[in-house]
Parts: structure tokens; C-alpha cells; sequence
């Protein structure tokens, strides 16, 4: 019992600590152009991978691309999702000289551009 009453008191806390640690999800989904070519999607993959690691704001960073097999993607093949700890946050972020720099690059590579922001839920 001695060793099994830190590991539960481990797990509440870190159950509780989970549980306040919401983030604030930018969903961004992209449609690319057709004639955007291999070589400028990766270029585009690239950079915006690589803002998580000029913004400080940035606490998390994911991406990937479509394999539904739904076929409802409405022809968004790009997700990234960009979380923050706060509003505050993701309001320094938008207009950051960075992501700036970032959607200057790869704009004229989109078909359509859709957001979405939300806090988790747990």
C-alpha cells in the first residue's frame, strides 16, 4: 500500500493538471490551387511548420493531410492545427511579422483557406 499511494496521488494530480490545461485550437484547412505543384505544397508544409518554432506563443503544432475515406473534405487536403494557451495569444500570433511572412508566401498557392478556433473540451 506504501508504494501504491504515491503512484494514485501521481495520477490524480496529473489528471488534475491535464484537466486545467485547456488550449485554444486554430484549425486551419487548406484547398490547394491546381496548379500549385508538388515542390510549392511542400515549401508551404515547410514554412508554416517551421512558425512553431519562431512564435513563442505557439504551445503546440500539428499537421497532416486527408486519408478520409468519407470523401466529404470538400477538397481541403491540409490540417494544421495551432494551439495556445490563450486569446491573448493567438491574438499576438495573427498578426505576428512571421505568420505575416508565412501567408505572403503562400496565399496565391490557395484555392480556399478555412478556419476554425476553439477551446478543448474535456
Amino acid at each position: 500500500m506504501k508504494r501504491i499511494l504515491p503512484l494514485i496521488l501521481f495520477l490524480i494530480m496529473a489528471g488534475v493538471s491535464n484537466a486545467q490545461e485547456k488550449l485554444l485550437q486554430h484549425v486551419v484547412l487548406f484547398e490547394f490551387k491546381s496548379s500549385a505543384k508538388p515542390e510549392d505544397i511542400k515549401k508551404i508544409e515547410t514554412a508554416f511548420s517551421a512558425l512553431s518554432t519562431t512564435i513563442k506563443e505557439i504551445k503546440k503544432f500539428e499537421w497532416g493531410t486527408n486519408n478520409s475515406p468519407e470523401n466529404l473534405n470538400q477538397g481541403f487536403t491540409h490540417c494544421f492545427i495551432v494551439s495556445f494557451a490563450s486569446e491573448k495569444d493567438r491574438d499576438i500570433y495573427l498578426p505576428h511579422p512571421e505568420h505575416k511572412k508565412f501567408v505572403a508566401l503562400a496565399g496565391s498557392f490557395f484555392e480556399k483557406v478555412l478556419v476554425v478556433d476553439y477551446w478543448q473540451q474535456h
